[in-house]
């Protein structure tokens, strides 16, 4: 864990939030003198991009897939080529937000996926970039990171660039309305992942612990009422606040051990993210609670949980409470055959990106046994 004095950066986009104010795209799409504008989104929010009230001329890429890879974005980046947008927005969920920053940095740009994949690669933008998440998970529209599947390795290439901040994002609760029940759940774990791995994290800092412990009880007070009522508006706009709070952990700090180990959930087989980082949750939360028992009890607390930091009494909480959203709670469950789990165990090993950040060393072989704990 970092002191207080340790040296970190935090980047913001212009953020307009709550109830209503989608009316705040058009304003801002004007107001950047936006003539030509790229929606990314996924096939249900393509039905609905009136709503976002664009000037000018307007094209939909409504293609977007759960877990986009590599086909999809250069299917996004081929329509850009050809209208040559001033202005690309972001509608729906994390996938299209991630593919929306991509397209508003590559065409033009001279550089592949590839060449810009890591840290700071990017050699800048030309094309604004408005981010509406329509979902509470993600967080993406507060953050500076892109995720896209390679279909020939199965890994997910991350990038990472100041350069794919938005100039603003609006974050209008209302659009989460019509997320069914189980997605509202499996998007909600998501945001609290985010949180509890970055307040965990061997990178944590003080600055970020104030987000992530209140996104967590944000979680924990909300995501209940969301998930058996709709409609629960106040629920709703809690939950969104908990995504952008996530958002905010995972520039400076990042995730840990519980996407890398549920990244290949989603690269092998096509379980949502927020749905796999569910299964895994209470198991990666458990194995590191020795190695930070303190916060364990703090993350057990936010969540309305008995505080604890005993490995077998976390998994079994946190693995009810899941459940009890409707959750279910084994990798059997989601079609992920037992023969699978040794080549998943090596990939989830291979992404030291996040395993670096984790609190307490963690084995090939301890990634799967988690796996079989949780099959």
């Amino acid at each position: 864990m970092n002191p207080l004095s340790t040296p970190i950066e935090i980047v913001r986009p212009d953020i307009a939030f709550g109830s209503g104010t989608v009316a705040e795209v058009g304003r801002r799409a004007r107001a950047m003198g936006a003539r030509t504008i790229l929606v990314v989104a996924d096939a249900f929010n393509a039905t609905r991009v009136d709503l976002l009230d664009l000037p000018g001329e307007v094209r939909v890429f409504g293609e977007v897939k759960p877990e986009p890879d590599i086909p999809n974005l250069e299917r996004a980046l081929a329509l850009a080529e050809e209208i040559n947008p001033d202005l690309v927005v972001g509608f729906g969920g994390g996938s299209a937000m991630d593919l929306a920053k991509l397209v508003a940095v590559l065409p033009g740009s001279g550089q592949t996926l590839h060449e810009v994949v890591g840290p700071e690669k990017v050699r800048g933008r030309r094309i604004g970039l408005i981010q509406v998440p329509t979902t509470a998970g993600t967080g993406s529209e507060g953050g500076t990171r892109a995720l896209v599947t390679d279909p020939a390795t199965q890994n997910k290439l991350a990038v990472q660039s100041r350069f794919m901040l938005a100039d603003a994002a609006v974050i209008d609760p209302d659009l989460t309305m019509t997320v069914p029940a189980a997605v509202t759940a499996a998007t909600g774990v998501d945001a609290m992942a985010h949180c509890v791995e970055a307040f965990t994290s061997r990178k944590a800092h003080p600055l970020i612990d104030l987000y992530a412990l209140e996104g967590i009880r944000l979680v924990g007070r909300f995501l209940p009422r969301a998930v058996r009522d709709g409609g629960d508006r106040e629920a709703r706009a809690g939950l969104a606040l908990a995504s952008l709070y996530g958002g905010f952990c995972l520039g400076p700090v990042n995730t840990t051990a519980g996407h890398a180990v549920a990244y290949p959930l989603g690269t092998r087989h096509h379980i949502p993210h927020g749905l796999a980082c569910a299964v895994i949750f209470p198991h990666t939360l458990a194995f590191n609670a020795p190695a930070v028992p303190e916060k364990t009890r703090q993350v057990m607390a936010a969540l309305g949980l008995p505080e604890s930091d005993d490995e077998a009494a976390v998994v079994e909480a946190t693995t009810r409470w899941c459940a009890d959203l409707g959750i279910a709670m084994r990798l059997s469950a989601h079609g992920v055959p037992a023969g699978d789990l040794p080549a998943m165990a090596a990939e989830a090993h291979a992404i030291r990106r996040l395993l670096d950040n984790n609190p307490r060393e963690i084995s090939q072989e301890q990634i799967l046994a988690l796996y079989h704990a949780a099959g």
